[in-house]
């Protein structure tokens, strides 16, 4: 790296590269499909009868397949780099959405398991195009504006969160739902694709920020079997577990939930996009407060945020400007929760295996946050009201949170006795 590249900042470097992550993730597996099954609810049973549980079952099916796929994708970037996994993953997550679009008219049985079985062909094809890929190169551009340059990677999800509810009912409305799978999938295709083709990649050594390897080069960090052996690994995977099990079915059946307090489709469309204003500020705030303080007393608080979500939409009466509250909050948290993910990853076990780790720690929130809608819509089902299940999420939420109060403090050594760049001591 010359002398003017070292004088340069992170954001100089990297902001290509950021760019193109932050498109790759809003147009990706990991929020396209929760953010578009909610609105498939009402046509689904409307032209096939199908219950909601039956017609959420999908996300379930395509998160339990992502999640148990996360680590093997994570050793795909750590052994080949992330760059054609992120790629190629991207393309094939596209085309497999589209291909939902083809589904069969007929009301036949069969057509049910042809829809699963769709899905099941983006949860196996689409794991590489979610964040387990693209943090890996932000983690490796950045350090010292880690948290910020994570949380506006993770900005991705929140675009999702507000062009896809104001795009999905639109088409569904105008053209069927068929046709909403074909548009939606030209995100992917013709907007991250191409963009990340140009611009996405890790850096070289030379190009690499200080603290990230040692002398000879080599990336700092534990090994996954030493990760697995650290009670903080299992209690980050504890407290994602408990989160992404509340939150995941709340997101996917909002629209629902406000349409039984008498919240029209278009109402609650708007619900969803103020939701994803809520994962914007969450992402960007968490990511500065994670740059210059411990992540305990960043996480807990915000953390915390959806159990007054839950309280509001548990009301009798719930109004246009609390359905608003009520999804602002649900979505600062859930930007907060992805945020951190990613940076305890490296914070508390380094890069050199970040990929591999980053998956394990990936999969409860995969796997949970795909059981959850199924959670949420069985109970509608059989009690016609999501009331129990959201005395139950309030209590999660809180739990989920007070659990990375004990993680402890940063580690200033890994294995290979090779300090860690510090950037929040230097920042505080």
């Amino acid at each position: 790296m010359t002398v003017r590249e070292q004088n340069r900042g992170e954001f100089s470097l990297g902001w290509k590269v950021l760019l193109a992550g932050v498109l790759g993730v809003m147009c990706g597996a990991s929020p396209i499909p929760m953010n578009i099954i909610g609105f498939t609810i009402a046509p689904l049973q409307a032209e096939f009868g199908w219950t909601i549980t039956q017609i959420v079952l999908p996300i379930t099916i395509f998160g339990i397949i992502a999640s148990f796929l996360a680590p093997f994708f994570g050793w795909l970037a750590d052994r080949y780099g992330v760059r054609p996994v992120a790629l190629l993953s991207l393309a094939a997550f596209g085309l497999s959405f589209a291909s939902v679009s083809l589904m069969p008219t007929t009301k036949a049985a069969s057509t049910l398991y042809i829809y699963y079985a769709l899905w099941m062909i983006i949860g196996l094809v689409g794991i590489g195009s979610t964040p387990v890929s693209w943090s890996r190169a932000i983690n490796l551009w950045f350090v010292k504006k880690r948290g910020l340059a994570l949380g506006i990677l993770l900005l991705g999800t929140s675009l999702a969160a507000i062009v896809v509810p104001f795009l999905a009912p639109r088409v569904i409305e105008g053209y069927g739902w068929r046709s909403m799978f074909a548009v939606v999938a030209l995100l992917p295709l013709c907007v991250a694709l191409p963009v990340g083709y140009f611009l996405f990649r890790e850096p070289t050594a030379d190009e690499r920020p200080a603290g990230l390897a040692s002398e000879g080069g080599t990336l700092t960090g534990v090994t996954l079997s030493t990760a697995l052996k650290d009670y903080r690994f299992w209690l980050i995977w504890l407290s994602i577990a408990v989160i992404a099990a509340a939150f995941g079915g709340a997101f996917v059946n909002l629209p629902k939930m406000l349409g039984d307090r008498g919240i029209d489709a278009k109402a609650a469309g708007s619900v969803m996009m103020v939701l994803g204003l809520g994962i914007f500020a969450g992402r960007i705030i968490t990511g500065l407060l994670l740059d210059r303080f411990w992540q305990g007393i960043v996480a807990f608080p915000l953390l915390c945020l959806p159990a007054i979500s839950c309280y509001i939409l548990l009301g009798a009466e719930v109004t246009s400007p609390l359905a608003m509250a009520a999804g602002f909050l649900l979505g600062f948290a859930a930007g907060a929760e992805s945020d951190l993910i990613a940076y305890l990853t490296g914070r508390y076990f380094g890069m050199a295996h970040y990929g591999k780790i980053y998956g394990m720690l990936y999969m409860p929130f995969g796997l949970f946050s795909a059981l959850s809608p199924l959670m949420y819509a069985r109970v509608r089902d059989t009690t016609g009201s999501y009331d129990q299940i959201l005395w139950v999420a309030l209590v999660a939420y809180i739990v989920g949170g007070g659990l990375l109060l004990l993680l402890g403090k940063y580690p200033e050594r890994f294995d290979s006795g090779e300090p860690v760049a510090n950037p929040v001591a230097k920042a505080a």
